[in-house]
């Protein structure tokens, strides 16, 4: 993304997808209306700003080891880098670049929750996506300055106010899960006729798991530990064979 300019938001619309927007939201979604699609919820990311210096920066344990040490934090919970790697590989996926991801939503260790729209281009590069992470923790929005539209918010919990009501199902992925389920069988079940949308919540620590009550399963897929972006691009290319996206 270029020439991000940050600015204050305003209450957030609160709209869920299982909803009409009015004509004055200024947010730019993703997906397409009343077809079937995916959601993608990123639990525990390690997204914190700390005053280094003289200037805020996002905290992570290569840069801030000391730092984090000085004020008794394991730096081994700070990996920003985590989140940057899934939120790549949702977004770069043939399934979202054929228009079925609908919604991005992360949320920090912090309790802190915010909005990505599946249109938004992530920096490709580490630094600069801290820079665009601090930007919008202190800002609390951010626009493309080639559009009116904000591409990326601060929102108010909980995030199921802004899941669809209808027609969806919520899934969470543990390797401690009792469940193991082959991720092209779950895919086959998606129901496309009825639109219905898909939910998975994916853990972006690095360590641990997501505790996450707003889940109608748990489920494991594979028999060895994977990195968040790994698990999603398992998701998105059974997905994607599901949707026939080549």
């Amino acid at each position: 993304m270029d020439n991000e300019q940050g600015e204050e938001a305003g209450p957030p619309a609160g709209l869920g997808l299982g909803r009409e927007g009015g004509d004055d939201d200024d947010f730019e979604y993703g997906g397409k209306k009343g077809k079937a699609g995916a959601i993608f919820v990123l639990e525990n990311a390690s997204l914190e700003v700390g005053k280094v210096g003289k200037t805020m920066q996002l905290l992570n344990c290569d840069d801030h080891a000391n730092f984090l040490r000085k004020h008794r934090k394991d730096p081994a919970d700070y990996r920003p880098d985590i989140c940057h790697q899934a939120l790549l590989s949702v977004l770069d996926s043939p399934l979202n670049k054929a228009g079925y991801i609908k919604a991005v939503y992360v949320k920090t260790k912090k309790n802190v929750l915010f909005e990505i729209s599946p249109q938004v281009r992530i920096p490709r590069t580490f630094k600069r996506f801290c820079g665009l992470m601090s930007q919008l923790l202190q800002k609390l929005s951010i626009r493309s300055s080639s559009s009116p539209k904000k591409l990326l918010r601060v929102i108010k919990q909980p995030v199921t106010k802004y899941l669809p009501v209808t027609h969806c199902r919520r899934i969470g992925f543990s390797r401690s899960s009792e469940k193991m389920r082959k991720l092209g069988e779950f895919a086959d079940s998606v129901d496309i006729k009825k639109g219905e949308t898909c939910v998975f919540a994916v853990g972006v620590m690095s360590h641990g798991k997501i505790d996450n009550p707003r889940v109608d399963e748990m489920i494991s897929i594979s028999e060895y530990p994977l990195s968040a972006a790994c698990c999603i691009s398992k998701i998105t290319n059974a997905l994607e064979a599901r949707f026939g996206i080549q």
